[in-house]
């Protein structure tokens, strides 16, 4: 049970983007379009569970007084592998990422977990806390990239399949669509809104 509680924790109770407020500049940035979300939050369960495994293996060797520049050199190691896979099969979304994606390095979720959960806990729980996160913010960037495309583009952009585009427009809303949505003052109200629903959601439904 203990296993499970690692795993689903970042989902909704310690969600890390409407509970915990972190990562904030990527998921403001990258929100625009969901394909832009969806492969960021790929690279970040990526990243995040695997320096987690290492970090959590490594955790005993590591001196304290070089604990957060060795963590900052195994995150940095596999968002070189993320980018040259991106970049290799995926370019448009890595075109997309742009800076983005090399500053998951010091993405403020990825080393959170290293210092407050992997270099404290076993290899199984920091990869189950990496794995939840990840899916966490994976779901809360696409909820919010989701809600500004529809509404800022009057599209939905996923990835293209076949003799699918990868763009679904939306009748009406494409004519005349909000466009502050797609900048960052829309961004940022959407985010005031999502945040007070959930901290509403956590006060037990909304009984203080």
């Amino acid at each position: 049970m203990s296993h499970m509680k690692e795993l689903t924790k970042g989902l909704f109770k310690e969600n890390p983007t409407f509970i915990i407020m972190l990562g904030m500049c990527p998921t403001l940035s990258v929100s625009t379009q969901v394909s832009n979300a969806l492969g960021m939050g790929v690279a970040v369960i990526f990243v995040l569970t695997c320096s987690n495994i290492f970090i959590s293996m490594l955790r005993k060797v590591i001196p304290d007084s070089i604990r957060i520049p060795s963590y900052i050199v195994i995150i940095a190691s596999f968002v070189t592998v993320v980018e040259m896979v991106m970049h290799a099969f995926v370019p448009a979304i890595y075109e997309a990422l742009g800076v983005y994606l090399p500053l998951i390095v010091v993405n403020c979720i990825i080393l959170g977990r290293a210092e407050a959960f992997a270099g404290k806990n076993g290899v199984l729980d920091s990869a189950l806390d990496g794995i939840g996160m990840g899916i966490g913010f994976t779901m809360s960037l696409s909820f919010i990239a989701l809600i500004r495309e529809v509404i800022g583009a009057g599209t939905i952009t996923l990835f293209p399949i076949g003799s699918f585009s990868g763009t679904i427009t939306l009748p009406g809303l494409s004519a005349s669509p909000v466009r502050v949505m797609t900048l960052a003052a829309g961004a940022l109200l959407l985010m005031g809104y999502l945040k007070a629903f959930f901290t509403w959601k956590s006060t037990k439904g909304g009984k203080a």
